[in-house]
């Protein structure tokens, strides 16, 4: 019969080299999961607080970015949306889960760049996480996804 080769061997006989999965990488990708499902909340809780009430955020003297806060709102109440449904397809291990991942979060962080008159040190934490978060999502790829999770190839 001809030569019939399982997915897990090569031509030559030998099984294919399962990929080096570092811990720091999956423990990284956990890492980043978790805190986007985190980020995102703290994004969709600040933005209902934006809409709900127009004075809580005070509006800053001479600072050139300083919008309307129920439009504020409506951004990071979207923007907290968009960072939880990419938190959940992250573990599917696809390729564009990842990358909307890494935009989310740096498109989070450029956001919390805007609003660091308001609450400056919650601004530097969110943003620090951030990085971390795209820091753990560039180091974990598509053959770690299929080996740990069992994710399609």
């Amino acid at each position: 019969m001809a030569d019939q080769i399982s997915p897990d061997q090569t031509r030559s006989g030998a099984p294919e080299p399962q990929p080096h999965v570092s811990p720091v990488a999956v423990g990284g990708v956990v890492f980043a999961v978790c805190v986007l499902g985190i980020i995102g909340s703290f994004h969709a809780i600040a933005g209902l607080t934006a809409i709900l009430d127009d004075n809580f955020y005070q509006s800053q003297n001479d600072y050139p970015f300083d919008f309307d806060p129920n439009i504020r709102g409506w951004v990071q109440m979207l923007t907290g949306v968009l960072v939880l449904a990419a938190a959940l397809n992250i573990f599917s291990g696809r390729t564009w889960a990842r990358a909307v991942g890494i935009a989310i979060a740096g498109f989070s962080a450029l956001e919390n760049f805007f609003f660091t008159p308001y609450y400056p040190v919650w601004s530097a934490i969110i943003i620090a996480l951030d990085i971390l978060v795209i820091w753990s999502l560039t180091m974990y790829g598509h053959r770690q996804a299929h080996k740990v999770y069992g994710a399609p190839v």
